[in-house]
């Protein structure tokens, strides 16, 4: 499964040196951090519009998007998947309430 996001995550390092005009990714990039995160936020609100409709095939297509262009922020901020999924190890074990305490006290 890692697999396809290391490779994502290369073609959207490769995306930052081209030209605006010659990928979505690339003009994404151009347009700067605010544009991104639009896009996420529209995409995290079709996720939620899927879920809510309850179909299974829309939920995953709807996603996948939230997650590429997540992916595009952190590219973008110089973050590779391999960091949330260290995040997400290190919080494997522990209760949600564990987790939580432990942000509040740093």
């Amino acid at each position: 499964m890692s697999d396809v996001l290391t490779k994502l995550a290369e073609v959207l390092e490769e995306r930052k040196q081209a030209a605006p005009d010659s990928s979505y990714v690339a003009k994404l990039y151009d347009k700067g951090l605010d544009s991104i995160l639009k896009k996420i936020g529209e995409e995290a609100t079709e996720t939620v519009m899927a879920a809510k409709d309850g179909n299974a095939d829309q939920i995953i297509y709807e996603t996948a998007d939230l997650w590429f262009h997540t992916m595009v922020l952190l590219a973008h901020q110089g973050l590779k998947p391999e960091d949330v999924l260290n995040e997400l190890a290190r919080r494997f074990g522990l209760s949600g309430l564990e987790e939580k305490a432990s942000r509040a006290e740093k």
